[in-house]
């Protein structure tokens, strides 16, 4: 289910997608910016926002995914081909060129979705409205741009840095915005779990997780950034500072 209208999450920062997950539009004098890439079904949503604000897809400068999977670099193809650069980890590359449903074998994880939706049925309901949205058949992507390690993305508005957080996937990323205190940690650290039945700050679920234990180690990472406003993936946004946001994720640990 589609909210009813992106949300303003900061000034210049629009929150669209889903009830299921997120990605951003970032406002920079230099041009605009997308945090990852929604799923295919939300091109309207990024169209009918862009409209409101006077722009277009072509006034998209880059697209910054924080991983490979299928519900974030939906539009990538589609963004990519009106102009936009793409940037992600070297690592998770190989799920863009080889296609959506090369995720599983480029980062399969680390335990079947089975014994989550024998407990929770009611999970199921995400990976169907993924289906439904086209996430899985989106086009393969090529020509993104990548960076193997932390790097200050200097050709992109708002010189964002890169900050490697393996873990969730072998290339997973956050944006950090450091002029603006904004914090984009994709699926390295959410604020809602619909596998674990869990809101609040955790990593993801092992049934969508690559290496738990190099997630944990990820938030050591997260530790030494200061923000003032952390965007995830999924989940609402949190205002509580960084290492509040990782130490409740340690609390409720892996599950």
């Amino acid at each position: 289910m589609s909210r009813p209208a992106p949300t303003q999450v900061a000034p210049g920062v629009h929150r669209l997608g889903d009830h299921g997950v997120n990605f951003y539009l970032i406002e920079d004098p230099d041009g605009l910016v997308l945090v990852d890439a929604g799923t295919p079904a939300h091109l309207k949503q990024l169209r009918t926002l862009l409209a409101g604000l006077g722009r277009s897809v072509t006034d998209v400068r880059a697209v910054l995914l924080t991983h490979g999977h299928p519900d974030h670099t939906g539009l990538a193809h589609t963004v990519q081909e009106a102009g936009a650069d793409l940037w992600i980890h070297e690592r998770d590359a190989a799920i863009l060129r080889d296609g959506p449903r090369s995720a599983m074998r480029h980062a399969r994880p680390e335990r079947s979705m089975l014994p989550y939706l024998l407990r929770r049925p009611s999970a199921l309901a995400l990976p169907l409205q993924l289906a439904r949205a086209g996430a899985f058949t989106a086009p393969a992507v090529h020509g993104a741009r990548v960076f193997d390690a932390d790097q200050l993305l200097e050709d992109v508005p708002g010189a964002p840095q890169a900050v490697v957080l393996p873990g969730h996937t072998p290339g997973s990323s956050a944006y950090f915005f450091t002029d603006r205190g904004l914090l984009f940690t994709g699926d390295a650290l959410v604020t809602a779990d619909g596998f674990a039945d869990h809101t609040g700050p955790t990593i993801v679920s092992r049934c969508f997780t690559h290496d738990s234990r190099a997630a944990l180690t990820a938030l050591d990472r997260l530790d030494e950034l200061t923000a003032d406003l952390l965007l995830p993936g999924h989940g609402e946004p949190f205002t509580e500072g960084v290492r509040t946001a990782t130490r409740k994720a340690r609390q409720f640990g892996v599950h």
